[in-house]
């Protein structure tokens, strides 16, 4: 319905000539069919209602070919309901004393139909424009803020490598490695959505995390750990995107560092799978499965994985399943499926 509100027969022409002449060819074929029309009418009612067809006629041919298509397919039409069907048939003369005056009323009320259906058109097809408009200036704003947001996570990150390297106790060097890290975690998740997703107003999952992944395991994984994916098309909004996007680097991190130790082989498996009642983010591995190895004490990776979920409305559960550990965010409600 959307886009046959928005539809006008000159729109893909870029010259005024060309333009007038679509709307002039729109406003005869309109004219045309309605004769058409009223021809096979006539059949069964001969005479009857003369004018009648004409105004749903002009009313179209207004809204989707401009005035000028509204124009020729009054003149066509109207004259043509007069010469025609109007007594005596094939003659401009009246048979009734009253015809002259009903005549110049039914063109009056064309007319009345063309000049508020232009006026409509114009003020639909501008306030479409303006949102248009007003849309594009936030797609933009947004665009830059999630440059910004990256920009700056990539500076914290930064700042927090000098200060590890002025500091001169070792053992506060690996918290600051590690918060240098989910720093860098949160860039990279801006960055990919940047990349992939900078024009539009929500995020097509699948390349989405494809993207992620594909960096993920080129500059995390172990040679050892093989990184599995089984990846749904869905779109979703760009805060749940954002969110989804943190909670995988963050719990591939945690198998990546708890599961698997001392070079142990294995697999991490990810699974975004939309039903009818939303959608479940699923990130399993098939190491130690110990929960004294999967961030001990329920600690910051634990609650951080808590804090993704509900950023996207989800809930969060994790803990050991047979042969491995299990982090998963569900959301219950409609996706949209690709």
């Amino acid at each position: 319905m959307q886009r046959l509100a928005n539809f006008d027969v000159s729109r893909e022409f870029l010259t005024r000539r060309s333009k007038i002449a679509a709307q002039v060819i729109f406003g005869v074929m309109c004219g045309g069919a309605m004769i058409g029309l009223r021809s096979l009418f006539d059949i069964w009612a001969p005479v009857s209602g003369p004018f009648a067809l004409i105004y749903p006629t002009i009313l179209l041919a207004t809204l989707y070919g401009h005035w000028r298509a509204g124009a020729v397919a009054f003149l066509l039409t109207f004259f043509w309901a007069w010469f025609v069907i109007l007594p005596p048939s094939q003659s401009l003369l009246f048979a009734d004393p009253t015809d002259p005056a009903r005549v110049l009323l039914n063109a009056v009320s064309a007319l009345v139909v063309l000049v508020f259906a232009e006026a409509f058109r114009r003020a639909a097809h501008t306030t479409m424009d303006e949102i248009r408009a007003r849309a594009d200036r936030r797609l933009t704003l947004l665009a830059d803020l999630e440059h910004r947001t990256k920009n700056n996570f990539a500076l914290v990150a930064s700042m927090l490598e000098l200060q590890k390297r002025r500091i001169p106790q070792q053992e506060l060097h690996a918290p600051l490695e590690e918060a240098v890290g989910r720093v860098r975690t949160f860039a990279d998740a801006y960055s990919a959505l940047a990349l992939e997703q900078s024009d539009e107003p929500n995020v097509e999952m699948k390349p989405y995390l494809e993207f992620l992944l594909d960096r993920i395991e080129g500059a995390s994984l172990s040679p050892a750990v093989r990184l599995f994916r089984e990846i749904d098309p869905a779109t979703l909004t760009r805060e749940e995107a954002v969110a989804i996007g943190l909670y995988l680097n963050e719990a591939v991190a945690n198998a990546c560092k708890y599961a698997f130790p001392e070079g142990r082989p294995g697999t991490i498996a990810v699974f975004f799978h939309v039903r009818d009642d939303g959608w479940r983010f699923t990130i399993e591995d098939d190491g130690v499965g110990d929960d004294a190895f999967i961030d001990p004490d329920g600690g910051l990776g634990s609650q951080l994985l808590a804090a993704f979920a509900a950023q996207a409305g989800a809930t969060h559960h994790a803990g050991p399943v047979l042969n491995g550990f299990r982090s998963e965010m569900r959301k219950e409600e409609q996706a949209a499926v690709a």
